[in-house]
């Protein structure tokens, strides 16, 4: 996602430095071109040694440094950076950058990017709620750096509470947001909706199906790294929310269809991927039903159907995408559905075809329009949904 990326990572004298060496490895596997900036504080937590093996590059501690191409170097790496996180920040860099002090590799370096810059505060609670790092951190803000942050947790010191560097994992979301994409989808608000719904027959047992939300949650991440504003409506699944996603969960039928309908008409485009029960029971146990030696059967009635609603409710200049998941006419069923719901799009696949499925990390899908079908070949489901995104944004403009 990120090649083609220069990403500046600046590293200060704290015990959460060891972990910018995950984050480092995380980058390069991104494809990112990854240059370190390390304070002399820091190298007694990590060796240079260890983030010029991972990345390729000089980690840069000296500003007078003879070891490097001829070219002034804190200004030729400020000029390619498109993304700046200094992680972990310590209280003295803090007060630097927000002060205008530079006075080593790294502070001058940052102070000559005029990209995004991110910085991660890391140290003892006491010092992170001092008034004095709050109002430096509220400057740097002002000047335009994003703070992130810090996690809750137990500390190095042994003290308890705010300070504690977020993983890496979450440094990393907050540079692919930034940088991994094109933000041709900035200022759209989208709603996703996605994963199974469960409808009670007692206090122990559930109607259900096989949906992972792994496509509708694909499809979310991906909007959100194209600039949109994300509403994601999900049933239960065991996956991560998706970060800096606003996430609605839900169980019933009746649960997605009162979430959706509560925000339907402020969204630009909505994408129906989850797989919403048709039927639930009739009336619910409030106790186990017990076992017995005959037959049982269930009285089924019908859900809300939430896309017929949507459509006939669609505000001007609103695109409405469907799923269609078929086992069989798949073209033909999913056209009914594109006329009869009033969509704009039906992304369809057949679950009996290799790697079009409930569970797996592929799909295949066939993008259906009023005028065409598109038929996508077997890939990922992020990459599927960055191509149900694109379509998207192709029928907006050809209205």
């Amino acid at each position: 996602m990120l090649e083609g990326k220069t990403v500046l990572l600046g590293v200060t004298g704290s015990i959460a430095a060891y972990k910018i060496a995950y984050l480092a490895s995380a980058l390069k596997k991104q494809q990112a071109d990854v240059h370190v900036l390390m304070t002399r504080d820091a190298t007694n937590f990590i060796n240079p040694i260890t983030f010029e093996t991972l990345t390729g590059n000089k980690c840069l501690v000296d500003t007078f440094d003879r070891n490097f191409q001829f070219q002034v170097e804190h200004v030729s790496i400020a000029k390619k950076a498109d993304v700046v996180m200094i992680a972990p920040a310590s209280a003295n860099v803090i007060g630097k950058l927000a002060h205008g002090i530079a006075d080593d590799m790294l502070t001058t370096t940052i102070m000559a990017c005029r990209c995004k810059k991110f910085i991660s505060p890391a140290m003892n609670t006491n010092m992170f709620e001092n008034p004095i790092v709050q109002d430096n951190l509220k400057t740097l803000e002002h000047y335009g750096y994003e703070v992130i942050d810090p996690a809750v947790g137990y500390l190095a010191c042994g003290d308890t509470g705010a300070g504690k560097m977020p993983e890496p994992e979450t440094l990393l979301n907050y540079i692919l947001r930034e940088c991994a994409c094109e933000k041709d989808m900035k200022g759209l608000k989208v709603l996703v909706t996605a994963g199974p719904t469960q409808e009670a027959i007692d206090p122990v047992r559930y109607i259900t199906n096989h949906s992972s939300g792994k496509m509708g949650y694909a499809i979310a991440k991906m909007a959100m790294l194209r600039g949109a504003d994300v509403t994601l409506v999900s049933g239960r699944t065991a996956l991560a929310p998706p970060p800096f996603v606003r996430v609605v969960p839900v169980v019933t039928a009746r649960d997605m269809y009162e979430a959706v309908t509560s925000v339907s008409q402020e969204q630009d485009i909505i994408i129906k991927a989850a797989a919403v029960a048709d039927y639930r029971p009739a009336s619910v146990s409030d106790e186990k039903i017990k076992k017995k030696d005959d037959d049982m059967s269930i009285a089924l009635e019908r859900t809300d159907d939430i896309l017929k609603y949507l459509g006939e409710h669609k505000p001007d200049g609103q695109f409405l995408c469907g799923f269609s998941m078929e086992t069989e006419n798949m073209i033909g069923n999913s056209r009914v559905k594109l006329t009869r719901k009033n969509l704009d799009m039906v992304a369809a696949n057949n679950v009996k075809m290799a790697g079009a499925g409930f569970q797996g990390d592929t799909n295949v899908l066939t993008l259906i329009t009023q005028d065409e079908e598109v038929s996508l070949p077997l890939m990922s489901k992020e990459d599927a949904a960055g191509k149900i995104l694109d379509k998207i944004l192709l029928e907006r403009v050809r209205r």
